[in-house]
Protein backbone atom coordinates (compact mmCIF):
# COMPACT_ATOMS: atom_id res chain seq x y z
CA UNK A 1 0.00 0.00 0.00
CA UNK A 2 1.28 3.48 -1.03
CA UNK A 3 2.04 6.39 0.59
CA UNK A 4 -1.46 8.39 -0.50
CA UNK A 5 -2.38 11.84 1.25
CA UNK A 6 -5.91 11.93 2.46
CA UNK A 7 -8.54 12.84 0.20
CA UNK A 8 -11.52 10.70 0.49
CA UNK A 9 -12.77 11.78 4.12
CA UNK A 10 -12.44 15.18 5.68
CA UNK A 11 -11.40 13.51 9.08
CA UNK A 12 -8.27 12.31 10.37
CA UNK A 13 -9.03 8.65 12.46
CA UNK A 14 -6.86 8.02 15.07
CA UNK A 15 -6.23 5.02 17.67
CA UNK A 16 -4.78 5.72 21.02
CA UNK A 17 -2.90 3.25 22.34
CA UNK A 18 -1.25 4.09 26.03
CA UNK A 19 -1.55 1.93 29.67
CA UNK A 20 -2.41 5.32 31.28
CA UNK A 21 -6.40 6.30 31.33
CA UNK A 22 -5.31 9.72 32.40
CA UNK A 23 -2.79 10.22 29.30
CA UNK A 24 -5.31 8.48 26.81
CA UNK A 25 -8.28 10.58 28.26
CA UNK A 26 -6.12 13.42 27.84
CA UNK A 27 -5.10 12.67 23.99
CA UNK A 28 -8.71 12.14 23.30
CA UNK A 29 -9.72 15.61 24.69
CA UNK A 30 -6.92 17.30 22.87
CA UNK A 31 -7.95 15.53 19.58
CA UNK A 32 -12.00 15.42 20.13
CA UNK A 33 -11.68 19.34 19.80
CA UNK A 34 -10.47 19.51 16.42
CA UNK A 35 -13.00 19.10 13.85
CA UNK A 36 -10.20 17.71 11.62
CA UNK A 37 -9.34 14.84 14.19
CA UNK A 38 -11.64 11.58 14.90
CA UNK A 39 -10.98 9.11 17.72
CA UNK A 40 -12.03 5.94 16.46
CA UNK A 41 -10.70 3.86 19.27
CA UNK A 42 -8.48 3.28 22.62
CA UNK A 43 -6.09 0.66 23.52
CA UNK A 44 -4.49 -0.25 26.48
CA UNK A 45 -2.22 -2.69 25.57
CA UNK A 46 -0.40 -3.71 22.47
CA UNK A 47 -2.49 -6.87 21.74
CA UNK A 48 -5.57 -4.16 21.48
CA UNK A 49 -3.97 -1.84 19.68
CA UNK A 50 -3.31 -4.55 17.17
CA UNK A 51 -6.96 -5.84 17.29
CA UNK A 52 -8.25 -1.85 16.85
CA UNK A 53 -6.21 -1.59 13.72
CA UNK A 54 -7.30 -4.47 11.91
CA UNK A 55 -10.90 -3.51 12.48
CA UNK A 56 -11.15 0.07 12.63
CA UNK A 57 -8.74 0.47 9.42
CA UNK A 58 -7.38 3.96 11.41
CA UNK A 59 -5.09 6.48 9.62
CA UNK A 60 -3.03 7.20 12.61
CA UNK A 61 -1.94 4.93 14.90
CA UNK A 62 -0.28 7.06 18.13
CA UNK A 63 1.64 4.63 19.97
CA UNK A 64 3.34 4.70 23.90
CA UNK A 65 6.15 2.28 24.26
CA UNK A 66 5.78 1.31 28.10
CA UNK A 67 2.82 -1.32 27.67
CA UNK A 68 1.53 -4.53 28.64
CA UNK A 69 0.85 -7.70 26.51
CA UNK A 70 3.25 -6.30 24.05
CA UNK A 71 5.50 -3.40 23.99
CA UNK A 72 5.24 -0.58 21.31
CA UNK A 73 8.11 -1.50 19.83
CA UNK A 74 6.79 -5.00 19.29
CA UNK A 75 3.25 -3.61 18.46
CA UNK A 76 5.51 -1.83 15.61
CA UNK A 77 7.00 -5.04 14.39
CA UNK A 78 3.96 -7.01 14.22
CA UNK A 79 1.71 -4.75 12.38
CA UNK A 80 4.39 -4.06 9.54
CA UNK A 81 4.68 -7.72 9.24
CA UNK A 82 1.10 -7.43 8.02
CA UNK A 83 1.34 -3.95 6.51
CA UNK A 84 4.75 -2.93 5.22
CA UNK A 85 4.11 0.70 4.59
CA UNK A 86 1.14 2.99 4.57
CA UNK A 87 -1.86 3.02 7.03
CA UNK A 88 -2.07 3.49 9.53
CA UNK A 89 1.26 5.59 10.27
CA UNK A 90 2.65 4.98 13.28
CA UNK A 91 3.76 8.04 15.40
CA UNK A 92 5.40 6.69 18.62
CA UNK A 93 4.01 9.76 21.51
CA UNK A 94 6.27 8.43 24.57
CA UNK A 95 8.28 9.90 27.40
CA UNK A 96 11.66 7.99 26.29
CA UNK A 97 14.13 10.00 24.58
CA UNK A 98 16.86 7.85 24.14
CA UNK A 99 18.53 7.63 21.01
CA UNK A 100 18.45 3.60 21.09
CA UNK A 101 14.96 3.28 21.28
CA UNK A 102 14.54 6.07 18.55
CA UNK A 103 16.44 4.44 15.94
CA UNK A 104 14.63 0.94 16.55
CA UNK A 105 11.43 2.72 16.57
CA UNK A 106 12.42 4.38 12.97
CA UNK A 107 14.01 0.81 11.37
CA UNK A 108 11.30 -1.19 12.08
CA UNK A 109 8.51 1.07 10.30
CA UNK A 110 7.31 4.29 12.55
CA UNK A 111 7.20 7.18 11.13
CA UNK A 112 7.20 9.65 13.64
CA UNK A 113 8.84 10.05 17.12
CA UNK A 114 7.40 12.57 19.79
CA UNK A 115 7.83 13.59 23.10
CA UNK A 116 4.64 14.01 25.58
CA UNK A 117 5.72 17.51 25.70
CA UNK A 118 4.86 18.57 22.49
CA UNK A 119 2.16 20.93 22.21
CA UNK A 120 -1.58 20.65 21.48
CA UNK A 121 -0.52 22.21 17.63
CA UNK A 122 2.50 20.29 17.21
CA UNK A 123 0.29 17.05 17.87
CA UNK A 124 -2.10 17.86 15.13
CA UNK A 125 0.54 19.36 13.00
CA UNK A 126 2.28 16.08 12.98
CA UNK A 127 -0.86 14.45 12.58
CA UNK A 128 -1.31 16.01 9.54
CA UNK A 129 2.29 15.78 8.21
CA UNK A 130 2.34 12.24 8.26
CA UNK A 131 -0.19 11.37 6.06
CA UNK A 132 1.53 13.44 3.45
CA UNK A 133 4.22 10.74 3.75
CA UNK A 134 6.20 13.07 6.02
CA UNK A 135 8.40 11.50 9.18
CA UNK A 136 7.65 13.75 11.98
CA UNK A 137 9.46 14.69 15.02
CA UNK A 138 9.41 16.79 17.86
CA UNK A 139 11.95 19.31 18.84
CA UNK A 140 13.39 17.41 21.53
CA UNK A 141 13.79 14.56 19.57
CA UNK A 142 15.51 17.01 16.58
CA UNK A 143 17.97 17.49 19.39
CA UNK A 144 18.76 14.39 20.41
CA UNK A 145 19.09 13.10 16.28
CA UNK A 146 21.16 15.94 15.87
CA UNK A 147 23.60 15.26 18.70
CA UNK A 148 22.64 18.13 21.37
CA UNK A 149 21.32 15.55 24.24
CA UNK A 150 24.05 13.46 25.85
CA UNK A 151 25.17 10.76 23.69
CA UNK A 152 22.90 7.45 25.48
CA UNK A 153 24.69 5.03 27.25
CA UNK A 154 25.76 2.13 25.68
CA UNK A 155 23.19 -0.74 25.64
CA UNK A 156 23.16 -3.17 28.48
CA UNK A 157 24.91 -6.15 27.62
CA UNK A 158 22.05 -9.35 26.46
CA UNK A 159 22.89 -11.80 29.06
CA UNK A 160 21.29 -15.74 30.23
CA UNK A 161 18.27 -14.98 32.84
CA UNK A 162 16.19 -18.17 34.28
CA UNK A 163 12.81 -18.63 33.33
CA UNK A 164 12.14 -17.30 37.08
CA UNK A 165 14.60 -14.03 36.44
CA UNK A 166 12.31 -13.28 33.44
CA UNK A 167 9.22 -13.78 34.80
CA UNK A 168 10.12 -11.08 37.81
CA UNK A 169 11.86 -8.73 35.63
CA UNK A 170 8.23 -8.88 33.59
CA UNK A 171 6.56 -7.91 36.81
CA UNK A 172 9.04 -5.40 38.03
CA UNK A 173 8.38 -3.74 34.37
CA UNK A 174 4.77 -3.81 35.00
CA UNK A 175 5.24 -1.23 38.24
CA UNK A 176 4.72 -4.24 41.20
CA UNK A 177 6.28 -4.13 44.24
CA UNK A 178 8.49 -7.15 45.07
CA UNK A 179 4.73 -8.01 47.88
CA UNK A 180 2.60 -7.74 44.92
CA UNK A 181 4.80 -10.53 42.74
CA UNK A 182 5.17 -12.79 45.63
CA UNK A 183 1.87 -13.00 45.15
CA UNK A 184 1.23 -13.42 41.74
CA UNK A 185 4.31 -16.16 41.36
CA UNK A 186 3.20 -18.09 44.86
CA UNK A 187 6.79 -17.21 46.66
CA UNK A 188 7.56 -15.48 49.70
CA UNK A 189 8.72 -11.89 49.37
CA UNK A 190 11.99 -12.51 50.66
CA UNK A 191 12.80 -14.76 47.54
CA UNK A 192 11.47 -12.32 45.30
CA UNK A 193 13.95 -9.92 46.90
CA UNK A 194 16.79 -12.09 46.38
CA UNK A 195 15.52 -12.66 42.31
CA UNK A 196 16.12 -8.93 41.80
CA UNK A 197 19.10 -8.81 43.99
CA UNK A 198 20.43 -11.07 41.49
CA UNK A 199 18.36 -9.45 38.25
CA UNK A 200 20.30 -5.67 39.36
CA UNK A 201 23.83 -7.49 39.86
CA UNK A 202 23.54 -9.73 36.10
CA UNK A 203 22.40 -6.34 34.46
CA UNK A 204 24.34 -3.88 36.21
CA UNK A 205 21.51 -2.23 37.16
CA UNK A 206 21.04 0.36 39.74
CA UNK A 207 17.09 0.46 40.22
CA UNK A 208 13.77 -0.92 38.61
CA UNK A 209 14.13 2.18 35.50
CA UNK A 210 17.16 0.38 34.68
CA UNK A 211 15.79 -3.03 34.40
CA UNK A 212 13.18 -1.60 32.46
CA UNK A 213 15.32 -0.35 29.70
CA UNK A 214 16.82 -3.84 29.94
CA UNK A 215 13.58 -5.68 29.16
CA UNK A 216 12.46 -3.15 26.58
CA UNK A 217 16.51 -3.06 24.67
CA UNK A 218 15.98 -7.32 24.45
CA UNK A 219 12.57 -7.32 23.29
CA UNK A 220 11.77 -9.16 26.76
CA UNK A 221 9.17 -6.78 27.99
CA UNK A 222 6.04 -8.59 28.75
CA UNK A 223 6.80 -12.39 28.06
CA UNK A 224 4.03 -14.87 28.24
CA UNK A 225 3.04 -15.91 31.43
CA UNK A 226 4.84 -19.34 32.36
CA UNK A 227 2.78 -22.05 34.85
CA UNK A 228 4.50 -21.83 38.03
CA UNK A 229 7.73 -23.94 38.40
CA UNK A 230 8.65 -25.04 41.51
CA UNK A 231 12.45 -25.71 40.35
CA UNK A 232 12.48 -22.01 39.23
CA UNK A 233 11.83 -20.66 42.77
Amino acid sequence: MGRMPLTARSTIRVVIADDHELARVGLYRILAADTEVEVVGEASDGEQALALVESLKPDVLLLDILMPRKNGLETVRALREQIPAGRPYIIMLTTFEDRYYLEQALAIGADGYLSKDVTRQELLDALRSVLKGERVFSRSVLALMHGSHDSPRDPLPPVTLTKREEEILELVAQGLTSNEIADRLFISPRTVETHRAHLMEKLGAKNAASLVRYALMHSMFFVPHRSKDPSNT
